[in-house]
């Protein structure tokens, strides 16, 4: 992931952060059932996915503590 989107995710808001990490839950849900009936191309994107989610949680949970 570039440095450049680092920093954006970084500056998010609390609200912004919770928004992202449903989207991201959505979508990595909805490319696992394309994935188990065969019609995901690209099943990196599972990988990349899940990266990103974690990485949002990660801010998220980091945001939470200095609050």
């Amino acid at each position: 992931m570039a440095k450049k989107k680092i920093d954006v995710l970084k500056s998010l808001s609390t609200k912004e952060l919770i928004q992202k990490v449903s989207e991201t839950e959505k979508d990595l849900f909805q490319m696992r059932i394309k994935h188990a009936t065969g019609q995901l191309e690209k099943t990196s994107m599972l990988w990349r996915s899940r990266k990103e989610l974690a990485r949002l949680k990660t801010f998220l949970t980091q945001k939470g503590k200095a609050e």
